[in-house]
């Protein structure tokens, strides 16, 4: 429902000649989102698995990029990422109690300091590096 005279509304002294033009969408209306990039982290036999994310109240998001640089900023460079469509993207975090979809999120804090960290002395807010095997 819509409160406000725009613009472009027609009003009655139009002269009616050609076709109406076609209203746009109202601000409510969901759009297509086009291509997502959506990040992933490695899963068993060569897969990826769907990075979930809390948004800061608590609910678990999905979350979608609108284009790779975005991703890039928010994840760093070296996160793993597939495109998916807005349906497809639902389709896979509905299965696992998400619903909620958040796009170019700007707002990325650093990991949850772990228990192995507090005992090494890291201060908060960073996270170690993984040992790697020689």
């Amino acid at each position: 429902m819509c409160l406000y005279t725009y613009d472009n509304d027609t009003t009655d002294d139009d002269s009616g000649s050609g076709p109406a033009p076609e209203p746009e969408p109202e601000p409510e209306e969901q759009v297509p989102a086009g291509p997502l990039y959506v990040p992933v982290r490695p899963a068993p036999a060569h897969a990826a698995a769907l990075r979930l994310f809390r948004t800061a109240p608590g609910p678990r998001t999905a979350v979608a990029f609108t284009c790779p640089g975005l991703l890039a900023v928010a994840l760093g460079p070296e996160a793993s990422w597939i495109v998916l469509s807005e349906s497809a993207l639902r389709a896979l975090a509905e299965p696992l109690g998400v619903t909620r979809l958040t796009l170019d999120p700007v707002l990325c804090l650093p990991p949850v300091r772990t228990t192995a960290d507090e005992s090494a002395g890291a201060p908060h807010g960073t996270s170690r590096p993984a040992a790697r095997a020689a």
